[in-house]
């Protein structure tokens, strides 16, 4: 996993909307970079939630919110709508993004090992330097976790 002060990678992936996001594009903004496994699941449906029911106090803040998994931008879509998703959805199938910002490794579930998205948070600064670094997150309220470090 990255640290904080190191420089967010930079990336280019497609998003829901069908437009390419770049992370550099949004340069002297401040933008929080969130990983999660999988559209419409039970855990990825809180935390998007949480961060669609707060997103005016992002946007206040001046703050961009990416959201990133491996789904298709098909798939973010039609998440997006059904929970009427403000921000960008992104697509990441081959994981080499989640693998750049540490977010993609071992998971362990029910006795079983598998490689998968490591849910986690990066608030990168206006310069494009990580602020704070969330690992392990625990999706639900997690928004309000994220908000005083855009301060």
């Amino acid at each position: 996993m990255l640290k904080e002060g190191a420089l967010a990678p930079d990336f280019t992936l497609l998003a829901d909307t069908g437009e390419e996001v770049t992370l550099s594009s949004f340069r002297g903004s401040k933008v929080v970079v969130y990983f999660y496994p999988k559209d419409d699941t039970p855990g990825c449906t809180k935390e998007a939630c949480s961060f669609r029911d707060d997103y005016a106090q992002f946007t206040a803040l001046g703050a961009v919110v990416i959201g990133i998994s491996p789904d298709s931008a098909a798939s973010h879509a039609k998440f997006r709508l059904k929970f009427d998703l403000p921000f960008y959805l992104v697509s990441d199938p081959d994981h080499s993004v989640a693998e750049a910002y540490g977010a993609w490794g071992e998971k362990r579930n029910y006795g079983r090992t598998y490689e998968g998205i490591i849910r986690s948070t990066f608030v990168v600064g206006e310069d494009g330097a990580l602020i704070k670094v969330f690992g392990k997150v625990k999706p639900e309220g997690h928004a309000q976790e994220v908000l005083p470090y855009l301060q």
